[in-house]
């Protein structure tokens, strides 16, 4: 057959192919002899020359997957088994830490921050399909750290070009209660604690709403609010015989874990609520406080977005409004002292503003340390070089003035020592 050239023992040109355990091969008919072996592609020249060409080479995947590569991707998938997340899932985040990964400040870093990269993947995918996961949850699965593990996300996000959505509140909330063992009796729970599912989902919904109006959710973690309004709802719905339970006995009651700022959330919901209380003419009388608000949760919510404007919003236009009254100057009264009256209250008083709807971080900042200023250790003795006295001088004269200190300088320097 011409053009494969010439069996190597007899000179013989009539090769042909021969197929032996699905490898292609080149045969001499002439003498039986094996031209080529494991053959598998060539070209017109490689076959006029009977060369071989290697896998790699007919195909162009001669790059090999990393060690640590290999690591992190098992890692991915591992992960995601974890959280029964579904295989498209675990596909999607497979191909954003390759994509990651083909970056070399991502390649070149450390071991710690490759973990934390596959947290961060898997996060984003679960973001963009609208799955009900925190970053808290994937920290608590790679025992990372909080603030390294969102400095890493945000870098990836940013790196990689993505769009991610924020997290669904009400998913969030959905997943996060059903973990609740609240809604059938066991051993661990009498009866008076069991609630229905629904019901208590419901009216858990209304409160993280409420708390997300009254800016309780902003730049916090959900969980804590999500567990504070989850107890108020399951106290509320039957305050008779769950008013006496606390926070504590209900997360060890439901099998959850209570996380710590739930404490500080629930008294800011209570705080929020007793304020819309006071905007209610039949429940102003009652005088309540942060116990028996409770009872009267259901009402509150029914009329939660007037209650929050009126105790937040024209309260305060209300009282700026009043302070720029002007004075009754014929009556002999002093400025602010008619509107102080007209209220029933003494003089001299003004009445108390209401609390403004602002983020609890602005309304109580923290209190920040400013470091002391670092101890100056100048005694003016030091010696200046020339180089930095040229750098202070300014005006032609001062120039002048260098100048001929330098001559007079040297001068005295060169004039020998008498003997």
């Amino acid at each position: 057959m011409p053009g494969r050239g010439r069996c190597p023992d007899c000179g013989s040109t009539e090769l042909v192919e021969d197929s032996h355990y699905s490898q292609s091969q080149l045969v001499c008919s002439d003498c039986g002899c094996v031209v080529t072996e494991g053959v598998l592609t060539t070209t017109f020249s490689d076959e006029g020359n009977l060369r071989e060409v290697t896998y790699s080479r007919s195909t162009g995947e001669n790059e090999q997957i990393s060690r640590s590569q290999q690591r992190g991707l098992r890692r991915v998938r591992d992960l995601c088994r974890v959280l029964q997340l579904p295989p498209t899932f675990e596909d999607t985040a497979v191909a954003y830490y390759q994509q990651a990964y083909r970056h070399s400040g991502i390649r070149a870093a450390r071991l710690q921050k490759k973990e934390v990269l596959v947290g961060c993947c898997v996060l984003i995918t679960c973001r963009q399909h609208n799955w009900p996961l925190t970053m808290g949850a994937i920290c608590t699965l790679l025992y990372a750290d909080l603030d390294v593990f969102s400095s890493i996300y945000m870098q990836i996000v940013k790196l990689l070009g993505l769009d991610v959505p924020s997290l669904c509140l009400a998913e969030l909330v959905k997943t996060y209660c059903s973990s609740f063992k609240l809604f059938q009796a066991s051993p661990s729970v009498p009866a008076k604690y069991v609630e229905d599912k629904e019901k208590m989902l419901s009216r858990t919904l209304q409160l993280v709403e409420l708390a997300n109006e009254t800016w309780l959710v902003t730049g916090r973690h959900p969980l804590p609010v999500i567990t504070a309004a989850t107890f108020l709802a399951w106290q509320s719905l039957q305050p008779a015989d769950r008013l006496s339970c606390s926070l504590a006995r209900f997360c060890k009651l439901a099998n959850v874990d209570l996380p710590y700022p739930a404490s500080s959330r629930l008294q800011e919901l209570l705080a929020v609520l007793l304020r819309m209380a006071e905007q209610l003419a039949w429940l102003r009388v009652l005088r309540l406080d942060k116990q028996s608000v409770v009872k009267h949760i259901g009402d509150l919510l029914q009329h939660r977005h007037s209650l929050v404007r009126l105790a937040f919003r024209d309260g305060t236009a209300e009282v700026e409004t009043r302070g720029k009254e002007p004075p009754a100057w014929g009556q002999g009264q002093r400025e602010g002292e008619v509107g102080n009256n007209s209220l029933g209250l003494p003089q001299g008083k003004r009445p108390a503003s209401p609390a403004l709807l602002l983020p609890p971080c602005m309304l109580k900042p923290p209190k920040r340390i400013c470091p002391a200023p670092p101890v100056s250790t100048v005694t003016g003795d030091e010696n200046i070089s020339d180089s930095e006295i040229e750098q202070y001088l300014r005006t032609p004269q001062e120039v002048r003035d260098f100048q001929r200190a330098q001559a007079a300088r040297q001068a005295a320097t060169s004039v020998p020592n008498p003997p």
